[in-house]
């Protein structure tokens, strides 16, 4: 460039401009969506708050990155790493502008900041470039390799593209899976902090720093032209580590103030005034104890001090609490309780959001079809760290209230709920702030939430959302307290629903001979494991086992929960599918068989356990040969099913392959082998070949098709 400076900013305007090239970018945390199916929103565009008003002093990297997209070239990984809000995203997103108006070439963008959200990004990927429903569901229940699915649809890409994977902070979570890959269709791009070469093998690394000190000075003239001369500007610049981030909230700072204006000058002694100001001056190596995420903390500390002046105290307190969660999509309902009191008038909550909204703290985006609040991980850890330790209790209290109010307080079976896996990095991340007097709170909830993806057929999600919760409160409360042992317990529960047998077995039988030794075999929470546990072991065909685990925990939830409770229901009915025929008639002196009309009775015809009893009475009076029963209870309960949670979801599946039994024992042989057929198909898509229900159900439908088959 050539020429004078010439720009000014007008109410909520930015002007960024310089006589030499530089990069300034408006910073906002990025959106890691999760909407139906666990996917983001959108691939096709950049998950940011609001694009870059410029992209100067990155000619270089852009023009090789240009290259890299170019009709003849493929293949490459590009890494561009530097510290937090240095602009990398920008770069990235300048270049997914680019390529995208070019006809023919096809953007994909993913949030790449952990596991779920780069998961659910992948496989949205997959979706976009072809895959199927059914394949998506097997990938989700990590039956399939996900990965895997995501590249081979990539490769098969009838258009070029641009990946970009952003926000790539733990590149471990790459290699779980083999992520990252390679594709002569087209060309990734990453956003990382974490430089080290190791990381990223065979790909071509590119630094991009904070801005020179003139062009950074000009930032905050060009936000705040009458706070301060070029020089004055230049030396709060240093002070702000010339970070583009911090320099557009401190020129928004300054640019609002009206009553009484603060300068360049004022405001740079207060950042020398405060002691935290060693922080910025220490540059950022995030490896390093000089974690660079802390650098701008004392803006964001001055900015909140500035509301306090201001009478808007709400909107720190409010801040405060929001960096008890993590820098994902919060849904704004969470905020909507009562239990928000304790830390800010609930009246007051609405201005104290507008306010970080104002002041670029936060930001408004949609995941999962919910509206939702996120602010930038570097913003919450800032605020997190500089916490008054007086104020953290209250905080960790009021948040655990507020997610548990966003928690189904039952969880029940139903349809796929991508809203409940917004809640998930919360609930670790609170966990992971919490400190003893809330973990134990804090694990009960997410446990509970756990339990609902459960419920919902996500079997993935709550067995990591379960086990990480356990390791994280294990820290403070022990290996041995009880909500420890119940969310290991839920994971075991899961595991087993994955197919994962010898390992599900493992894990309940050690939760479950804990629990026996320190609250007796008629707790509940013993029950509830012992429960699980005989689940895994009929599957492994150790019957009598399971049968006489069953027989204590109908004893045990009738002890401790008394004979109407749902869950001494259910293991009731679990009597009714494990024994033998004669077994069923003598049971509890004959009462069994009656469990379905009790269950109604008790719970009322559509509750889920009653559904259940009827299932298991439909599979009794088959092995009783009463075959017209059967057939006729199942396929009510068959078709009630599928109304409430859809074709693919596993108990209507288990419902379906015994209709299928049903007909073939009336006869009805071929009706019979269309429905096992169907079983197959979807439990193969949904679940894997080698999961054992799949095999099992390829097993029947084998036999029926030869003819060895006998009701």
């Amino acid at each position: 460039m050539t020429g004078g400076t010439e720009g000014h900013a007008e109410d909520q305007g930015r002007v960024y401009q310089s006589q030499g090239d530089q990069h300034i970018s408006e910073h906002h945390h990025y959106a890691g969506h999760a909407p139906a199916y666990g996917g983001p929103d959108s691939v096709r565009r950049p998950a940011v708050g609001r694009l870059p008003v410029v992209l100067r002093d990155r000619g270089e990297v852009m023009e090789r990155l240009r290259t890299s997209v170019a009709a003849e070239h493929g293949g490459q990984v590009y890494v561009l790493y530097g510290m937090g809000g240095s602009g990398k995203t920008a770069v990235a997103c300048a270049l997914f502008q680019e390529v995208t108006a070019e006809a023919g070439r096809v953007g994909m963008w993913v949030n790449a900041s952990d596991r779920a959200s780069l998961r659910a990004g992948m496989l949205a990927v997959a979706a976009d470039r072809g895959a199927d429903d059914s394949e998506l569901l097997a990938a989700r229940n990590g039956l399939r390799p996900a990965a895997d699915l995501v590249w081979r649809y990539l490769d098969r890409s009838a258009e070029p593209w641009l990946l970009v994977l952003d926000n790539t902070d733990e590149p471990e979570i790459l290699r779980d899976g083999h992520w990252l890959r390679t594709s002569p269709r087209g060309t990734v791009l990453v956003t990382t902090r974490r430089a080290a070469a190791r990381w990223w093998p065979g790909a071509e690394l590119q630094y991009i720093g904070v801005l020179p000190r003139e062009d950074a000075a000009l930032v905050l003239r060009d936000l705040a032209p009458h706070s301060g001369t070029t020089e004055q500007a230049a030396r709060v610049a240093d002070r702000l580590g010339r970070l583009p981030l911090a320099l557009t909230l401190a020129g928004g700072f300054l640019s609002r103030q009206v009553i009484d204006p603060w300068t360049m000058d004022a405001y740079g002694d207060q950042l020398d005034s405060d002691e935290r100001v060693q922080l910025i001056d220490r540059g950022a190596d995030a490896l390093s104890e000089a974690d660079p995420r802390h650098l701008v903390g004392l803006t964001w500390q001055l900015t909140l001090d500035a509301f306090e002046a201001r009478g808007l105290p709400e909107a720190a307190a409010l801040l405060r609490l929001l960096a008890r969660f993590a820098a994902e999509p919060l849904p704004l309902a969470l905020l909507n309780h009562a239990g928000i009191g304790a830390v800010l008038p609930r009246a007051r909550t609405e201005t104290a959001l507008r306010a970080l909204l104002d002041q670029s703290l936060s930001e408004l985006v949609e995941a999962a079809g919910t509206r939702c609040a996120q602010s930038h991980g570097i913003l919450l850890d800032s605020v997190s760290a500089a916490t008054p330790a007086d104020l953290v209790p209250a905080l960790d209290t009021t948040a655990v209230r507020l997610l548990d109010g966003a928690v189904p307080a039952v969880p029940d079976a139903g349809p796929h709920d991508p809203r409940l896996r917004l809640l998930v990095p919360h609930a670790l991340a609170l966990l992971g702030h919490a400190g003893e007097s809330s973990a134990a709170d804090a694990l009960a909830v997410t446990t509970r939430l756990a339990t609902a993806l459960h419920r919902t057929g996500d079997y993935v999600s709550a067995w990591e959302t379960a086990r990480n919760a356990a390791d994280l409160a294990q820290r403070h409360l022990g290996a041995d307290h009880r909500a420890v042992l119940a969310a290991r317990s839920r994971a075991g529960r899961a595991l087993f629903r994955l197919g994962r047998y010898a390992e599900a077995e493992a894990a309940l039988r050690a939760v479950r001979d804990a629990q026996e030794r320190l609250f007796g075999a008629d707790d509940p929470d013993t029950a509830d494991s012992g429960y699980g546990l005989q689940l895994v072991l009929a599957n492994l065909g150790r019957r009598e086992e399971a049968v006489a685990l069953l027989r204590d925990t109908v004893a045990a939830r009738r002890s401790a929960l008394g004979a109407a409770h749902p869950l001494t229901l259910r293991a009731r009915a679990g009597l009714l599918e494990m024994l033998p025929a004669a077994d069923v008639v003598t049971e509890e002196g004959g009462a069994l068989l009656s469990l379905p009309s009790e269950c109604e009775r008790l719970l009322g015809p559509d509750h889920t356990v009653t559904l259940g009893a009827r299932h298991n009475h439909a599979w009794a009076l088959y092995l009783l040969g009463r075959f017209d029963e059967a057939d006729r209870e199942i396929r009510q309960v068959a078709e009630a099913y599928e109304r409430r949670f859809g074709p693919e979801y596993p108990i209507v599946l288990a419902a379906r392959q015994l209709l299928s039994r049903t007909r073939a024992a009336l006869g009805h042989r071929e009706e019979g082998i269309a429905l096992m057929t169907d079983v197959v198909e979807r439990r193969d898509r949904g679940l894997g070949p080698e999961h054992p229900f799949t095999v099992a159900s390829r097993n029947l439908l084998d036999a029926y098709r030869s003819g060895r088959w006998r009701p």
